[in-house]
């Protein structure tokens, strides 16, 4: 009982330290996170809901999540794509119940309004009414009953789309560093889809985008990557914090070897060989020889790791769980060997993957200990205090430099 009256009487003002502290608050307090809902998925930013080669055709639609709201991403007429809210404008019920699929209009099961696949109202039934008794008003306008339809953009494959009624360019949102890295793994050459993995995590959803800003936590965690040499300490790597709460990590696969600072961790196993090592052998494909990793705030993490590529989905549910939706592809003048690695290399990622296994258990943990201790707050000193981009991943610099966008935007 009296954990509970601390952390019910918790002030809610930011650390003195500033950005070099987490108050424990922000991962439990469920009136923080609806004004985080409100304030960044709903508000003026960019949110992934899709991949183009997910709608292929005319008709071709996909269920969709930007925070809690669901959303249908669906291909319409001219090739023109849709991002519309998932919900009849008539009384509120689910429109559309499959996750995929290929309609010519779609038919609320209730009432059976019809829309069109761009959104707009185009039937009513019994709309004037049985025997000439009942029906709709002789004003009532198909064209203000529309679904709640939002801004969509296409960025070389990857659909984005925002409920703000007048979002900034998705540019200005992503910031130059971003779109030059976003633009590198999205040059407009047409994708092919490769397949899903999904999980729900227990943790507050802010914790899985703190750990694709903490480049150092891999050396020390994750076994199989600093043992095959994939994402380590060691190599040239760099931190880059972006606008809006963006980042990258950049690394480059340099294969198994023992290293002065590999020898002292002990999650490197110098004794460890795989049978099959194409999993950690990747082929060549950027000229920059580069390993980049970005976090496009506040909705996914796109990877590339030796030859995979993945969207992470990252889908709030409620302040201490969250689903994550991965979504792998490729390209579509990949030849057959380079799919088969881009589908071998992703067995390092997923609820079960040789990496990201270990990540959905310390978050979990995580959370599970910023519970009660909202009066506490978290320590993000690793390479200094600053939130300048440096040349290394022994930093929580990307921490830093989220913390301070987020509490510029929440008012904190």
């Amino acid at each position: 009982m009296l954990q509970q009256s601390i952390e019910s009487t918790t002030d809610r003002t930011w650390p003195q330290e500033g950005w070099t502290r987490v108050p424990f608050w922000v991962y439990t307090d469920p009136d923080i996170y609806q004004r985080e809902l409100d304030t960044f998925f709903y508000g003026p930013s960019w949110n992934y809901v899709a991949l183009e080669c997910e709608v292929p055709e005319k008709g071709s639609y996909k269920r969709s999540w930007i925070g809690e709201r669901q959303v249908v991403v669906v291909r319409g007429e001219e090739d023109q794509i849709h991002v519309w809210e998932n919900r009849c404008a008539h009384r509120g019920a689910r429109l559309c119940w499959k996750n995929k699929g290929k309609e010519e209009s779609f038919t609320c099961p209730y009432h059976q309004w019809n829309f069109a696949l761009d959104g707009a109202l185009q039937g009513v039934p019994l709309k004037r009414g049985v025997l000439r008794k009942g029906g709709m008003p002789a004003d009532f306008d198909n064209a203000q009953h529309s679904l709640k339809r939002l801004h969509v953009h296409v960025e070389g494959g990857s659909i984005w789309a925002s409920f703000h009624e007048d979002p900034p360019s998705f540019e200005d949102y992503s910031g130059p560093e971003v779109m030059r890295n976003l633009q590198r793994q999205f040059p407009g050459k047409k994708l092919r889809l490769l397949g899903y993995n999904r999980q729900k995590i227990d943790s507050n959803w802010k914790l899985y985008f703190e750990n694709l800003k903490d480049p150092y936590h891999a050396t020390l965690l994750h076994s199989f990557l600093i043992t095959f040499g994939l994402w380590r300490a060691d190599t040239q790597s760099e931190s880059i914090p972006s606008a809006s709460g963006h980042s990258t990590m950049v690394s480059r696969n340099v294969g198994k070897k023992k290293s002065e600072a590999a020898a002292e961790i002990t999650r490197f196993k110098e004794a460890l060989e795989l049978h099959d090592t194409d999993t950690v052998t990747p082929k060549p494909e950027f000229e920059d020889g580069k390993v980049i990793a970005i976090t496009h705030f506040p909705s996914v993490i796109i990877h590339q790791q030796a030859n995979t590529f993945g969207m992470r989905h990252v889908i709030p549910k409620g302040v201490d769980s969250f689903e994550l939706a991965w979504t792998f592809f490729g390209y579509e003048d990949d030849d057959e060997e380079m799919t088969r690695l881009r589908v071998r290399h992703a067995n390092l990622y997923g609820p079960a993957g040789f990496v990201a296994m270990e990540d959905g258990e310390v978050l979990s943990e995580s959370q599970l200990g910023a519970h009660h201790y909202g009066h506490r707050a978290a320590v993000v000193e690793m390479g200094g205090k600053d939130v300048e981009a440096q040349d290394h991943m022994v930093t929580e610099v990307l921490i830093r430099a989220f913390y301070k966008h987020y509490r510029e935007a929440m008012g904190l």
